[in-house]
């Protein structure tokens, strides 16, 4: 684990802006008495106006895979005490488990934000980041033994080209997956600089790009190391029966892979019979278990994207236990 001392980690100044926070809060509208889990701690902005808005005695369960984002949030939520906080360096995927050992049957709702902490970004011994020299690593867990060095340097081309297409939705996949193979023949590729470059050079020149050429192909192997569309999908099947009736789940999404798995789900658990129209009678028996309470995807407005660049992708939204 990285050794942030624990000024830098207790310094609200070094906390990324929470996305949609009252957005997302509102529509999880937690109430006195409540019990709420934020599956995803991060820098705990979201946990605290949960906290706030369910006061006095409103508990928060707090999940996250990295160990500092949990150790950030027990110094940042301790002003709320011992008996409203719970906090487990877990995947929220695993919240029947949480609650199990906590003694709560179901919650009152559930808020996932699956954007990627500013900490891992600015942080480069994590490796996140394409801008900062660093290990490339990309756990969010650093208790897991696969890294993005693994990957890349082990996995064949077609491989790499499958990760790249289905979790990054590049375009020049097989371009990259060429040179990362002729590179990796000349040394191992261990380092993020050393694979922005190698991706670099499978794109010409010209015209310039909005964005890095490396954008893609990091997002993708960050996926594919910390499996986050099978936590999700996973997560989202679980969490379902955990919410009591009238319960709310909320998630804020920041790429299509991920919106669009949400907004499938939704859908299919918002749905009732699926017999075919021609049956004058249903025989399927199906119940719908959600209630969707966004139509269309909520989305940042002007102002919070320029004050927080970070946030012009994100998707909030939200259904609720029926």
């Amino acid at each position: 684990m990285i050794d942030h001392s624990k000024s830098e980690i207790a310094n609200p100044k070094l906390e990324h802006v929470p996305v949609l926070l009252h957005e997302a809060v509102d529509l999880l509208a937690p109430k006195a008495g409540g019990v709420y889990v934020d599956g995803t701690l991060g820098a705990g902005g979201h946990a605290v106006e949960i906290l706030k808005r369910s006061a006095p005695d409103g508990i928060l369960i707090g999940m996250d895979r990295d160990a500092e984002a949990v150790e950030r949030c027990r110094m940042r939520l301790a002003a709320y005490g011992e008996a409203r906080v719970f906090l487990r360096q877990m995947n929220y995927r695993d919240l029947p488990a949480v609650l199990s050992e906590l003694g709560y049957e179901a919650v009152d709702g559930v808020l996932l934000d699956l954007g990627v902490s500013w900490f891992h970004l600015k942080t480069p011994e994590r490796g996140f980041s394409f801008m900062l020299d660093g290990p490339l690593d990309m756990r969010m867990d650093a208790r897991s033994s696969q890294t993005a060095a693994d990957l890349v340097n082990t996995l064949s081309r077609e491989e790499l080209v499958k990760i790249l297409r289905g979790y990054g939705e590049e375009t020049r996949a097989g371009a990259i997956a060429r040179a990362i193979e002729k590179a990796r023949a000349r040394g191992p590729i261990t380092s993020t600089v050393q694979l922005a470059k190698i991706v670099s050079s499978a794109y010409p020149p010209y015209p310039p790009r909005r964005s890095h050429p490396a954008t893609l192909t990091f997002q993708a192997l960050r996926i594919a190391v910390n499996d986050e569309l099978g936590s999700l999908r996973e997560g989202l099947e679980h969490i379902m029966p955990c919410l009591k009736s009238g319960g709310k789940l909320a998630v804020i999404t920041f790429h299509s892979l991920e919106d669009r798995l949400v907004k499938q789900t939704f859908a299919r658990s918002a749905k009732g019979c699926i017999c075919p129209p021609r049956l004058p009678i249903c025989s399927c028996g199906r119940k719908p278990i959600l209630k969707i309470l966004t139509q269309r995807p909520v989305t940042p407005g002007p102002e919070e994207v320029e004050k927080n660049p970070a946030a012009r992708s994100a998707k909030l939204r939200a259904a609720q236990k029926l």
